[in-house]
């Protein structure tokens, strides 16, 4: 009975807590707890929102209905996208987020290029000042920029976006600079010596061996770099004003106007379930973007360091 017992004993507690405790029953559930409680932050606000823009109007002043709508009322969808003028700003949207994101991506690879590939006087002291110039909050340079681009005629036009993209000072553009310079260290140099033995250029290895190569980084980069574009309110007030509208600007308008009128406790409510419509309707564009590019996104996280590796 003693020795039935013993292995019996022996192989729950190889199932409870596994040979290296990692491959555990307990550490799984562990895990799984855990996944799901983040997965549960980050999502049921996403289903509140849509929920509330599926109420209609007889859901929204019943008190009985609280999170999951009677049913599917999708006027509140037709009529965010009226307010929007969806057409006509996700176009304006797109030239104010995808040129900037398309030019910052390249530009980063080539500065990142640089850092990795060539040794130039004071390169680490420029590499630090890449760095600093990320952590430093932007409001801190946004009033010497205004001032900047006003003096270049640069304000209220598509230009006070695509200028600072260029030249690799866009919206976060040091952090691409360092995933791109990540990256290339990566990049055994053997590879651009045998090009240069075969009387290939720096720019020839750069395109046709670097770039084929870092692939899953300029998907990281275009997506981080998109989306943040996409989602940008506070620099496109500032720097585009009233005559170029995105998306977001727009419904933050929307938003603004119906709060600042008076309006009854019922109205207010449709206002709020015409502004989670058309959240719904902003997000959207992206969730698409991010299911065609997410196999390369996540392996481009994985290759160019973003998780510490």
């Amino acid at each position: 009975m003693e020795q039935t017992y013993k292995p019996t004993l022996s192989r729950v507690r190889r199932l409870l807590l596994g040979k290296y405790f990692s491959d555990g029953l307990i550490f799984k559930i562990i895990i799984y707890f855990l996944l799901i409680i983040i997965g549960f932050v980050y999502v049921y606000p996403i289903l509140m929102m849509t929920s509330y823009s599926l109420m209609s109007f007889e859901d929204l002043i019943n008190p009985m209905v609280h999170q999951v709508p009677s049913g599917f009322y999708f006027n509140n969808y037709i009529d965010a996208f009226k307010a929007l003028d969806y057409v006509k700003v996700f176009m304006q949207s797109l030239v104010v987020t995808l040129l900037p994101a398309l030019i910052q991506t390249f530009v980063a690879s080539l500065i990142g290029y640089g850092f990795a590939r060539f040794e130039f006087p004071l390169k680490k002291m420029w590499l630090a000042l890449v760095v600093i110039v990320y952590m430093i909050p932007p409001q801190v340079y946004m009033i010497p920029r205004f001032v900047l681009f006003n003096d270049l005629g640069l304000l209220n036009n598509v230009g006070s976006v695509l200028v600072p993209a260029t030249f690799g000072q866009g919206l976060n553009a040091s952090i691409f600079i360092l995933i791109f310079y990540q990256f290339y260290r990566m990049i055994p140099k053997a590879l651009d010596e045998a090009a240069q033995i075969d009387g290939a250029t720096r720019l020839f290895i750069y395109f046709k061996i670097a770039i084929p190569l870092s692939i899953p980084s300029f998907i990281t980069s275009f997506l981080f770099s998109f989306v943040w574009q996409w989602n940008e309110t506070y620099q496109t007030f500032i720097f585009l004003g009233d005559g170029w509208q995105t998306l977001q600007t727009r419904l933050a308008i929307f938003v603004s106007a119906a709060q600042g009128n008076q309006v009854t406790i019922i109205e207010s409510a449709q206002n709020e379930a015409q502004a989670m419509a058309g959240n719904i309707l902003i997000m959207i564009p992206m969730l698409i973007v991010y299911f065609i590019l997410q196999r390369h996104f996540i392996e481009g996280i994985d290759k160019s360091g973003i998780t510490g590796e």
